[in-house]
């Protein structure tokens, strides 16, 4: 009875938060991955959304932890990083309800971090599975047409770029895209020297995601 007590207070607290913000959050989590990575990457997407897709996004995206409640005052939350991934159980549980009252969380993989990220999904939602998204997907084509899903910005190993889901009651809660590197293409140009042409294509996947998030 008390955590459903806490569940439904905090459920009320998302959506009092929700109906009057468009805001971003990174996610800070333990495990030895590097959360904190493309420092620049975030605030170059919000500044691309608030001048393309008329978002009002605050431009300096705050950062929380997996266990607070403050995640509950975000109704986006980017994750990052490289490596390791560790989640508590409290972290679980407080993320799950976050994502179970219409939270939205999206996972970019920078490159080393799928076994990890996706053996500790399996703990968030052990009755649900990773769905891999068909281009036909709308997220590929809500703002910016995809016709070919999630577009490849930076070349690790020759893998093709794949988005993957946990959706509830035919909702996206949870993106994860691996084998792309969005992340990189939102950076500074002077970080990773991409051609203008791949940094749009990240730009507009990150718009498309962040319409998805607040829209759907």
């Amino acid at each position: 009875m008390k955590k459903l007590t806490i569940y439904l207070a905090l459920t009320l607290l998302f959506f009092c938060f929700q109906m009057s913000s468009q805001e971003l959050a990174i996610l800070k989590y333990q495990g030895g991955g590097d959360w904190y990575a493309n420092p620049t990457a975030l605030p170059n997407l919000i500044k691309f959304c608030n001048n393309n897709i008329n978002t009002t996004i605050n431009s300096k995206p705050e950062t929380v932890e997996v266990g607070s409640s403050s995640i509950f005052q975000y109704p986006f939350l980017h994750m990052t990083g490289h490596g390791n991934v560790v989640f508590s159980d409290e972290e679980l549980d407080n993320l799950r309800n976050y994502l179970l009252s219409g939270g939205f969380l999206h996972i970019d993989d920078n490159y080393g971090m799928k076994p990890y990220i996706t053996r500790e999904i399996k703990r968030l939602f052990p009755d649900t599975e990773l769905e891999e998204l068909g281009a036909e997907h709308q997220i590929f084509k809500n703002t910016y047409s995809f016709p070919k899903g999630l577009p490849k910005i930076h070349e690790h190993d020759g893998q093709r770029p794949q988005a993957f889901a946990i959706s509830i009651n035919n909702r996206i809660v949870l993106l994860f895209t691996s084998e792309s590197d969005l992340g990189d293409g939102w950076e500074d140009p002077t970080v990773h020297n991409d051609p203008v042409e791949i940094r749009e294509k990240a730009l507009q996947m990150g718009a498309n995601i962040i319409t998805y998030a607040f829209k759907y």
